[in-house]
């Protein structure tokens, strides 16, 4: 089982908590992970922590694509790689339609086939084969659109090649995570009950199959958030609004991936309700309709000994390959290293 940390959002002004990050270094996390939304980007913060470490890889969960230009993330993965010594992932996501359309004020479009296009472009960049060309639903090098000027040309870059960096997605509908095994590294299926890999698996090997490779050569990297205290109750609640948030708030009622991976968990009327309780502003009591067991499965939290009880159970999950990566979000110190002494 590799070890990574969450370094999450920002707020209103960037913290990066760098003394938490260096010292989950020394205990042998693996990876920090940045995010973005519609605040601070993901790559900066990526860049600041990669020049102030010396052995942690640093990825993006995730750089959004729509954002960005294909051409623009391989420029960035590789300059970053480059600068880091081979530290640099880049984990990339297609975000979803009230951001992309909203914020970044583009057609949310295809999401595989955005994927599929993206990391194919990404790739031949990275390889420096010859001058990039793709014909693509979403993506064309050169562009050659009516309203282009013709003098495109293709390009290769300037920087060495490089085919070592790791790229992972965020998926958790069953096409994103057969695409995922099927033409990437890694993916964050965002939280994971480590016990249910059977939401997954037939998608992954489905995948996985596609490319020739087996469920060693790939890395399921969800994200694990660990609170650790006596009052129980007190630690789910932060949890309880995070996913109160993803479950009934990120996406429309129509068209939400985080509430449809609920019900997958096996909590659909509890998913309805914390969607409809959301929606109509109740953001309180939406967070109090987050069952415990939910809580209880995707996340760490209680006393010491609850938390070293339920890791055993994500230590059997990485022992059958279900899970490859635990990305731990936590504000504690004494829980970061508490994991690596149980895990590593």
């Amino acid at each position: 089982m590799k070890l990574g940390m969450v370094a999450g959002y920002s707020g209103k002004h960037i913290d990066l908590q760098l003394d938490k990050i260096k010292f989950a270094e020394t205990l042998g996390y693996e990876t920090t992970w940045t995010a973005e939304a519609y605040g601070s980007d993901a790559v900066s913060p990526a860049a600041w922590i990669l020049a102030s470490t010396e052995k942690m890889k640093v990825g993006t969960a995730i750089m959004q694509m729509p954002g960005r230009t294909p051409a623009l993330a391989a420029m960035t993965a590789m300059t970053l790689n480059q600068l880091s010594k081979g530290r640099f992932i880049a984990g990339l996501g297609a975000s979803g339609p009230q951001v992309v359309e909203g914020w970044h004020g583009i057609p949310y479009g295809r999401p595989i086939t955005r994927t599929r296009e993206y990391i194919a472009v990404m790739r031949k960049i990275m390889a420096r084969e010859g001058p990039a060309t793709f014909e693509g639903h979403h993506y064309n090098l050169p562009y050659k659109g009516d309203d282009s000027t013709g003098l495109g040309k293709p390009l290769k870059s300037i920087l060495a090649a490089d085919t070592n960096i790791p790229i992972y997605t965020a998926s958790i509908t069953p096409n994103g995570v057969a695409c995922a095994a099927e033409i990437a590294d890694g993916f964050f299926p965002v939280w994971m009950n480590p016990e249910r890999y059977d939401i997954f698996a037939d998608d992954v090997q489905k995948g996985l199959d596609k490319s020739g490779r087996t469920l060693e050569q790939f890395d399921i990297a969800p994200f694990v958030t660990c609170i650790m205290g006596d009052n129980l109750d007190a630690c789910r609640m932060p949890v309880k609004g995070m996913m109160a948030l993803y479950i009934g708030g990120m996406g429309a009622r129509s068209k939400n991936f985080y509430n449809d991976y609920a019900v997958k968990l096996g909590y659909a009327d509890e998913a309805k309700k914390i969607q409809d309780l959301y929606l109509d502003g109740k953001k309180a009591e939406a967070m109090a309709a987050v069952p415990d067991a939910l809580v209880d499965d995707i996340a760490l939290i209680g006393p010491k000994e609850r938390i070293k009880e339920r890791l055993q159970v994500w230590k059997e999950a990485g022992k059958k390959g279900h899970v490859g990566s635990m990305l731990i979000g936590a504000a504690q110190n004494e829980v970061l290293e508490l994991i690596a002494e149980e895990m590593l």
